[in-house]
């Protein structure tokens, strides 16, 4: 099996947690995978444009519909840049995740979400609430980004 071969199966078979199969919804899903994989955190528009150059017949309204259903359904993960837009990562699994953004270039790392986790259930637990969900994004600037030891002051 081919590597290409390999991602096409990947993204056909998660197109069932999204309802009924559509050859656009796979080709969207064979892209978001892929980009997943390059760039990380992608928007729906810049995953548009890779669709375009590759001569997919996709729609962006199309890919927008494909990334929040992915959403729904655990299959992705999605946070905001700077600017408020919506970025999405492909989750193979179904375990919740935390990231922390690097505000310059976009890089991410996966955190250890225990200690977040913990504290949604505090919280739930202590106001009486109940399906409690949450959103955490951290963002920062990231080594490569920021200034170098040299370069601070007292370094």
């Amino acid at each position: 099996m081919t590597a290409s071969t390999g991602l096409q199966a990947t993204a056909t078979q998660e197109v069932t947690h999204l309802g009924r199969f559509t050859q656009q919804r796979a080709l969207v899903l064979e892209a978001f995978i892929e980009a997943e994989a390059a760039e990380g955190f992608v928007s729906a528009q810049s995953l548009h444009a890779r669709l375009l150059a590759a001569d997919s017949p996709v729609g962006l309204s199309t890919v927008y519909r494909t990334l929040s259903a992915l959403a729904e359904a655990g299959r992705s993960d999605v946070v905001r840049d700077m600017n408020g837009e919506r970025l999405f990562r492909y989750r193979p699994g179904s375990d919740h995740r935390h990231y922390l953004l690097c505000a310059e270039c976009g890089a991410s790392v996966t955190l250890d979400a225990a200690a977040v986790e913990e504290w949604a259930a505090g919280v739930a637990r202590t106001s009486g609430f109940t399906a409690v969900r949450h959103t955490v994004e951290l963002t920062g600037i990231c080594p490569d980004c920021g200034p170098s030891v040299e370069s601070s002051p007292g370094g």
